[in-house]
């Protein structure tokens, strides 16, 4: 895109789909069921549990150490989920990098990072809270074939464009709804903006993207884009997201099952 094309947009931007927390993170919400598979059930499906054994006075059959009804329901169910999100898996590996940022995970905290002779390029986001179902999706599903909701993660993200020991810092988030006449369509809006020496404290003077005076927030969109956080790297960086949530969660449903079975 030539920046110096570029429409310039209205003060007043549209209504950003998350709300800054002082600790600069973003709870959000999650599905109650990340697919549809299980409610496509019938009602009437036998659930098939092992025949209680002699080997153990509790009745459990002896198997895996697996004591009461409500683990063997638990882990039985586990073990369905884990199989249905594991074929829902569009890939099964995750890029080390994306347009020249190097990516760092750390349980769900992801960096990602572009080095050049006068600056550092940092942005970073947490994957917790992060997805949804798409509200345009349509979902049709049966017993015989069932169909999952598609799930995508816009997590709020951190820039850091760091210049010996100064930091510019965006505070950024991805926006809802269609842009209207007049408006360029973006796919992430500014939330905050600061500039500090050193390290962050809550201290620091930060302002709010949506009192920006109009135009200054459009050289500022400018600006990022320049560094390379265009629309098309956010895309990216929410498909990655969206990958790496999906993979945390399965671990963390393989991680419940083998706690419940585990009887150290």
């Amino acid at each position: 895109m030539n920046v110096l094309t570029r429409v310039l947009r209205v003060p007043v931007i549209k209504q950003l789909s998350l709300t800054i927390s002082p600790s600069r993170n973003i709870v959000g919400k999650r599905e109650f069921t990340r697919t549809l598979w299980n409610m496509c059930r019938p009602e009437n499906v036998d659930r098939k549990f092992l025949k209680p054994s002699m080997a153990c006075s509790c009745g459990c059959g002896g198997f895996n150490h697996i004591h009461t009804k409500g683990e063997r329901e638990l882990v039985e169910f586990l073990t369905e989920e884990i199989v249905a999100e594991k074929k829902a898996q569009k890939k099964k590996t995750l890029p080390s990098e994306i347009d020249g940022f190097k990516i760092k995970l750390n349980g769900a905290d992801v960096e990602m990072e572009k080095k050049t002779d006068k600056e550092r390029i940092i942005v970073n986001f947490n994957v917790n809270h992060t997805v949804d179902a798409e509200d345009e999706a349509e979902i049709e599903a049966t017993a015989d074939k069932p169909e999952f909701a598609e799930m995508r993660s816009k997590p709020q993200f951190e820039i850091d464009i760091v210049k010996g020991s100064q930091t510019l810092s965006f505070t950024c988030s991805f926006l809802q709804g269609e842009a209207q006449e007049g408006e360029y369509n973006d796919v992430f809006g500014i939330d905050e903006i600061t500039l500090f020496e050193g390290e962050w404290n809550d201290k620091i003077y930060a302002v709010a993207g949506d009192v920006l005076d109009g135009y200054l927030y459009d050289l500022l969109m400018n600006l990022l884009e320049e560094k390379g956080i265009s629309n098309e790297f956010v895309e990216k960086l929410s498909d990655f997201s969206t990958q790496y949530e999906h993979s945390s969660y399965i671990k963390l449903l393989e991680s419940i099952s083998t706690f419940t079975i585990d009887k150290k």
